[in-house]
């Protein structure tokens, strides 16, 4: 008992002097040095690296075949903090299309999951040089092809354009760390859409139902899109039992499928041998075909429509529907590259339609007959990035020396004659120009006299 209220006793005066002690953790360091852009050394950093976009956002305006792609534009900057300057052995950036496959040939490769593609190469330095302190710009450009894929994150693959610069100090003259910067570039694509909607008409045998659907072929993930549907061929008569049939519509269901197709690529280490010559091995494939498809969007509606089954010879359906991506929804625009990745997407829709009959006479007295049907449609969609104010970068070039129109005629020998007219107009707007021109004329009118004089 005694020992039990010994350990009671210690146990209070450690919580009692509890509040007097500070805990620290050696790896945190919680003051100004952590939360400053300096970053991990602090203040001890000799230089920064930083970037500014000057071009718009990267858009291709077209499809691959036919756009012209984008520019791309900006200015480097390299902040130099050291009283006495830096010397730098070498400052270079690239940019590089960066795939990532994430059903890759042979899993668990870092070769055939990552592929890159250098696209431009910046060498700023072409010796070393010393900087003086202070914020020096190093400006960079590149005209990205129209036939580029876009920025895409999907289940199959990614592709990301990644922007990398690098600094190098001079070994022999500092220790310093080599000073890098990593960014990531949005390319986007848009696509142009059509002035009037689709019109498809889709029938459905046995029966005599028809539908005629318009439709935008290409969407945006912000906003609704409307479908307008008819359905005609609802009623038919029966002479023989002098009754008629009646299909209804009880439900609608429509949805939106994005579908992605790759080709994961062999490495160099996996890539399969081709066969020897005079066999009759078939040659190995290079690359495994990937496929694979989502929902983006969909929707049950049961009712919203108009009917209208007044008569045998005019009965239809009427409805304007709204679809559109579900808010979470992942989603990649319709895109095709050279090296087999593609997406694509479409709309389903889907409905039960029920069989109901009258007599003739009394068209009210309706009665099932436990028969129905699902109609199936299906529309291709392009999912493409809103254009907004943007235009193609060529449409905003200033015009070539061919578009360039003829100058503005000379002055000839007759302008001197009217002169003083023209002065007296025009000089309240442009004093210095025309009395030059004045002075000109009349120092031409004394010298020709002069010369008169002479002969």
């Amino acid at each position: 008992m005694v020992e039990r209220a010994g350990s009671y006793a210690s146990e209070a005066e450690k919580q009692k002097d509890h509040h007097h002690h500070r805990i620290s953790f050696p790896s945190i360091h919680i003051g100004r040095s952590s939360s400053s852009k300096d970053g991990l050394f602090g203040t001890n950093v000799p230089a920064t690296l930083d970037w500014k976009l000057e071009s718009p956002p990267i858009v291709f305006y077209g499809d691959a075949e036919n756009s012209s792609g984008a520019l791309v534009s900006g200015q480097l900057y390299l902040d130099v903090r050291k009283e006495e300057g830096i010397e730098l052995e070498s400052f270079d950036a690239t940019l590089n299309i960066h795939v990532v496959q994430k059903r890759p040939y042979v899993a668990h490769c870092n070769d055939c999951t990552n592929q890159y593609t250098e696209l431009k190469k910046w060498i700023f330095l072409e010796r070393p040089l010393v900087l003086a302190k202070g914020k020096h710009s190093f400006p960079f450009s590149i005209l990205l092809e129209g036939h580029l894929p876009t920025s895409m994150d999907g289940t199959l693959v990614s592709i990301a354009y990644e922007f990398k610069a690098e600094a190098v100090p001079k070994s022999d003259s500092s220790s310093h760390p080599v000073i890098r910067l990593e960014k990531t570039l949005d390319v986007k694509r848009s696509l142009p859409e059509h002035e009037t909607p689709h019109h498809s008409v889709r029938v459905f045998p046995p029966t005599n139902i028809k539908a005629s659907v318009h439709y935008p072929q290409a969407i945006h993930a912000i906003g609704n899109n409307t479908l307008s549907l008819r359905l005609d061929g609802l009623a038919k008569h029966n002479p023989k039992p002098n009754t008629v049939e009646y299909w209804k519509l009880k439900k609608l269901t429509w949805r939106l499928e994005e579908t992605a197709k790759t080709i994961a690529p062999a490495c160099a280490k996996h890539t399969p041998k081709e066969p020897k010559e005079g066999t009759a091995e078939q040659p190995a494939k290079k690359g495994l075909p990937r496929t694979d498809s989502r929902v983006i969007g969909e929707k049950t509606v049961f009712s919203g429509w108009k009917s209208n089954y007044n008569s045998v010879t005019d009965s239809a359906v009427e409805l304007e529907l709204d679809y559109f991506l579900s808010k979470h929804a992942k989603y990649n625009c319709n895109t095709k590259s050279r090296d087999g990745t593609e997406v694509t997407h479409q709309l389903m829709v889907e409905m039960v339609v029920s069989q109901e009959w009258a007599p003739l006479s009394k068209p009210t007295m309706v009665t099932q007959t436990g028969v129905g049907r699902i109609l199936r449609m299906h529309f291709q969609t392009v999912l493409t990035e809103r254009a907004g104010l943007g235009i193609s970068w060529d449409n905003e070039a200033p015009p070539v020396y061919q578009d360039v129109p003829p100058s503005p005629p000379s002055y000839s020998a007759e302008t001197r004659l009217v002169g003083d007219a023209i002065d007296d107009v025009i000089e309240p707007l442009d004093s210095v120009v025309l009395s030059g021109l004045t002075r000109r004329s009349t120092e031409g009118e004394s010298s020709s006299a002069a010369g008169g004089d002479g002969r």
